[in-house]
């Protein structure tokens, strides 16, 4: 298994640690998700370049790329829905665009067929890791300001409300970016 690979693998392995430390009460485990998120989110990067420059392209790689990120993605917004933080019918939303575009997509790969993303899924993918570093940055902070004791039920109001007006976006986003990409590849698609 060469490098890029085993990048790819330590991001599905990261995501456990993520989760695991997110669910742990106490500033620094909030933390820890918070670096451990950030370090799973390099993995991603550097494993496209690596895989490039180094030409260690593999069929492993196209196949489980695309789908360690969906599992990171989507185990950050599961999190988010199970503490309460985002409407489960956003998570819904998102989870399906995802499993139908990757479904899409390993399916066509499997037909000798590739389906490149879109600018609108890489500006979806973009604006998702944004709206997940803020979150966490929002319960870093809480946890820093519970420490001392000085949290505000009103602040508690306005980070909801950006929250869920941020996912509005994304989903929104999410949406567009999936119905465009099925709608560029339907000659594509209808052949398959």
């Amino acid at each position: 298994m060469n490098l890029a690979n085993r990048l790819t693998i330590s991001r599905i392995v990261l995501t456990f640690v993520f989760m695991f430390f997110l669910f742990c009460n106490g500033l620094w485990p909030k933390a820890i998700s918070l670096v451990v998120f950030i370090l799973a989110a390099l993995s991603d990067y550097f494993d496209g370049v690596i895989a490039q420059r180094r030409n260690m392209v593999t069929d492993f790689g196209r196949l489980m790329d695309p789908i360690a990120d969906k599992i990171l993605v989507l185990a950050a917004f599961a999190a988010f829905v199970q503490l309460q933080l985002i409407d489960a019918w956003m998570f819904v939303i998102i989870v399906s665009r995802e499993i139908l575009i990757t479904s899409m997509r390993l399916f066509a790969l499997n037909k000798g067929k590739v389906l490149s993303a879109a600018r609108a899924g890489k500006h979806k993918t973009v604006l998702q890791m944004v709206v997940i570093f803020t979150i966490l940055g929002f319960i870093l902070l809480k946890e820093i300001v519970l420490k001392y004791d000085t949290w505000n039920p009103a602040w508690e109001k306005v980070f909801r409300q950006g929250i869920f007006f941020l996912m509005l976006v994304t989903v929104g986003l999410t949406l567009y970016s999936g119905l465009a990409y099925l709608w560029a590849n339907r000659k594509v698609i209808t052949r398959l």
